[in-house]
This record gives structure tokens, sequence and C-alpha cells, in this order.
């Protein structure tokens, strides 16, 4: 079976069921016109396969596409079997690059109190508008990329980014030091896997760095957000529930760089650790202090994961450093 669109649906609040319109302009950099969700973030459009609708309604649920909040309901396509970074092709013109697998959602929204359930944060996905055009009802769905077949250079290892912040979380703000680390990330050749939001909820913070490292089985996991005195501030506390072993020298040497042109730096609270295989690592909200501070971590960062993989042994010479 061909994979094509079989919903389009938009809803004028967050939070809420959306309706199948047929059509819809969907905006480059933006998503989808008219729904709440569109705006300059990495979650502009969010797809959900007829597949997972009818195996809950299988289970006496009278539900239907835009029920669960997603704006392109698809047929034909395992969603969550798609890599970050994949490039959909929707009609003619529209691209969709994903950015997320499922979501962590804080607090049962208006979909789980109508339906009982919701099947978006394990089985739906996200993604930002590269291209933007006409959908409707019928377009054929093709994937015209994937990071596997394009990506001809081997990357040095697998990020995650975990945004804290309740107001970005609600929409009501916009993460600028996420955009930072990825620029810095790339440079070196790291491949960004997945990034979320999360608000300043010290379980959700627990629960996603766990998804990250357990199930995502990532090298390295950039928390920015919740690190100073606020009493919202969570993530030093979180990361510490997650990890099995710290590491103080990191955030020792991110307070002692930044100092002299910052006095308030020694005001973080940032921790780093180790879980299983993956380095996590707490960088400021801010986006200046979230460049500043990875900079500090970038001459050793990949020594570092090397020595966490079991790649090399303690501090033996890495073949590849420079001598």
């Amino acid at each position: 079976m061909k994979a094509k669109v079989v919903a389009v649906c938009i809803s004028e609040n967050k939070g809420t069921s959306k309706k199948n319109v047929g059509s819809a302009i969907v905006i480059e950099g933006f998503g989808l016109k008219d729904d709440a969700h569109a705006g300059n973030w990495h979650r502009q459009a969010s797809l959900l396969s007829i597949e997972s609708i009818e195996k809950m309604k299988r289970n006496g649920l009278v539900i239907g596409p835009g029920d669960f909040g997603e704006n392109i309901t698809t047929e034909g396509l395992e969603l969550t079997s798609l890599p970050i970074g994949t490039e959909l092709k929707i009609g003619k013109k529209v691209i969709l690059r994903v950015t997320q697998i499922g979501k962590i959602c804080p607090r049962p929204c208006a979909i789980y109190y109508k339906v009982g359930y919701c099947i978006m944060p394990k089985e739906g996905i996200f993604a930002a508008v590269i291209k933007g055009d006409l959908i409707k009802v019928g377009d054929k769905i093709d994937i015209v990329k994937t990071f596997e077949k394009n990506n001809k250079e081997k990357k040095m290892f697998k990020c995650g980014i975990v945004t804290v912040s309740t107001s970005v979380a609600q929409g009501r703000k916009k993460s600028k030091s996420d955009q930072v680390i990825i620029d810095l990330i790339k440079k070196i050749g790291g491949e960004i896997v997945s990034q979320s939001i999360v608000p300043d909820e010290q379980n959700l913070i627990v629960k996603e760095i766990k998804k990250f490292v357990d199930e995502l089985k990532l090298d390295l996991v950039l928390t920015t957000g919740g690190t100073g005195f606020s009493p919202t501030d969570f993530t030093p506390e979180a990361t510490r529930k997650v990890i099995e072993r710290e590491v103080p020298g990191i955030p020792e040497a991110m307070r002692m760089a930044t100092f002299k042109d910052a006095p308030k730096s020694i005001l973080s609270r940032s921790v780093a650790g180790i879980r299983r295989r993956s380095l996590i690592i707490n960088l400021p909200g801010n986006p200046k202090g979230a460049r500043e501070c990875l900079n500090v971590v970038l001459p050793v960062l990949s020594h570092a994961l090397k020595v966490v993989s079991g790649e090399i042994i303690g501090w033996e010479t890495d073949e590849n450093e420079e001598k």
C-alpha cells in the first residue's frame, strides 16, 4: 500500500482535538495555517497513522482523525520507525523533516478527558516544515531523504537535547539555547538524534533523561535550563536522580571559565554525570551561557564519550587526537 494523507486537521487551541478540514496551506518554517500549534519551533506539524487510530477504535472508543490532536493523519506509513532527520514529501511540493518521535505530556489535556487515553506520546511524530504549499486528503506521501542514506560521513556521537522550561513547554516563549547547542554539536560531527521540551517538573525531567539514555541509547544528553536558584529550578536534582556516577570536573570547569566575564555564573547549580554508557551535562537556559559553557567542554568531549562507551580505556591516548 502506498502511503497517503487521509485527513488534514487543525484547531484553534492547543491541547484540544483537531477538525479535519480536508486541505490546508502549509507554511515553510511555521506549520499549518490557522493551527494553534504552528510557530517558530521544532514541532510545527504533527502526524499520526490511521492504523494507530483504528487500533484504539477496536478497544471500543468512538474516535477518528484529529481526535488525538494530530495535524496530518497518514495511511500506509510506519511513522515511529522513521529516524530523526527523515524528510517526507507530501503531494507535489510540501517537505516535512522529522524532528521528534513521540512526546511527554506534562498533564492530562482535553483530548485525554474526552477520549480517556492519548496515543500521540507513543505513536505520533513531529516535524518542521522545510517547504510549504497546499496539502489535501489523498495526497501521496514519499520518503525522500533519510539521515542514514544521505549522511556519508560517520558521526562521532549521538546527542539529545532536553529543554527544561514551563513557559517554553506551554508555548508562551521560544527556546533560543537549543539552536546554539545544535550548531556547536554539529560542528564537531555530532548527530542530533532527538530534542524535547519539558516543564520545570522534576519527575518529567527524570523521565525524559531516562528515555534518552535507556531507550534511545544516546551517547550524550544535554539539558538546558532549570539550573539556577529559582524555586522552580529542578534540573540538577533530576539529573542526580538519574546518574550513576557524578562528573564534578565538567560543571566546575564551566563555572571557572565563565566567572571572569560573568560573575553570576558561579550561581549555576549545573551538574554532570554518567548513566550506563551515556554522559549527561546540564547547561544554562540562557543562549549565551549555554554557548560559553559548551565551548569549555568541546575540546575534551570526544575523548570523554569514547571512554564512557568503552571504546578507549582510561586516559590512554586517542589515536585521532593531535600529538
